[in-house]
């Protein structure tokens, strides 16, 4: 059986070469090639008198696109001297073209801010509209990541790549706890040889959703012990599965948010799932949690799609 490749979108911008350099290390760690992709974006019809000028503007969008893929597979080698890479240069709208790759690829790294094509312009909607779509995990990069950033500091404080890799955490939704996102955390982990940071919130029940006479059935106390025996039994499976990959849990009340930005403080990757729609819907929409952490965490995002 073939090895999916891992796949980075690339246009020229200081994320989408951050996208390439780690999505070149994901790569190497797991002992997959690497295509780096650059959408030329299409340009509108226009009546012209002139059909050489035309042909003469997508020569130089190509020649473009070509020393773009260049520049980012010499930055690839540069931290990941052993990877396989290629290179691609499809025409077409960003988004579909990229959702379209995320068909065959094992994952799809971007830049955090979006791309746009071969302009080079920034468009937040592109990136959004690939996590909310693609049907294979969607990794975040953020311009300011560099390989050192994986690991803890070295000995004497400093940035190292010789260190031990920092923390993956999962947000694990326990209302919905999805094999797709837990696996991808875990191997995320085991590949780094890090440990696993479980990250949970339980709701209690409101005076809404309580039927009559049951408001003195509430105690937050033994409700918490519930969701934690919860968790516990959740996670029984998969530590039998993967026995070296050493765990921690960290569960509290109220929204899930705002514990897991901070959790990234310190990590390496952040893990959340995003359940695909059953149906087409208007725009992106890659839920409330991914949307937040997308624009809030401190370090790379993985958004895994699941049914």
């Amino acid at each position: 059986m073939l090895t999916r490749p891992v796949i980075a979108g690339v246009d020229g911008s200081p994320e989408g070469f951050a996208a390439a350099e780690w999505a070149g290390r994901e790569a190497l760690r797991r002992d997959a090639p690497l295509r780096l992709l650059c959408v030329r974006r299409p340009e509108p019809h226009r009546e012209s008198r002139v059909p050489a000028s035309a042909a003469s503007a997508r020569r130089i969008r190509r020649r473009r696109a070509r020393s773009i893929v260049r520049e980012a597979e010499h930055r690839v080698r540069a931290t990941a001297p052993d990877v396989c890479v290629t290179g691609e240069e499809p025409e077409g709208p960003p988004a579909a073209a990229l959702v379209h790759a995320a068909e065959q690829a094992e994952l799809l790294v971007l830049g955090s801010r979006g791309l746009s094509g071969i302009t080079g312009l920034l468009v937040g909607s592109v990136a959004q509209e690939v996590v909310a779509r693609a049907p294979r995990p969607v990794v975040l990069v953020r311009a300011d990541e560099r390989p050192e950033n994986e690991h803890l500091p070295g000995e004497e404080g400093g940035p190292s790549v010789h260190g031990p890799y920092r923390d993956v955490v999962l947000g694990l939704n326990l209302g919905d706890p999805c094999d797709e996102v837990i696996e991808f955390a875990f191997q995320a982990a085991r590949l780094r040889d890090a440990r696993l940071r479980v990250v949970s919130a339980w709701t209690g029940p409101s005076m809404f959703t309580l039927g009559p006479g049951e408001i003195g059935l509430v105690d937050s106390t033994e409700r918490e012990a519930e969701w934690r025996g919860f968790l516990t039994a959740v996670l029984y499976a998969w530590r039998d599965k993967y026995p070296r990959v050493p765990i921690t849990e960290s569960l509290m009340e109220g929204g899930a948010t705002a514990p897991l930005v901070r959790a990234t403080a310190g990590a390496g990757l952040l893990v959340v799932g995003r359940r695909a729609p059953e149906r087409p819907q208007l725009g992106p929409h890659a839920g409330p949690v991914a949307h937040a952490v997308i624009h809030h965490a401190a370090c790379p995002v993985a958004v895994v799609p699941h049914s």
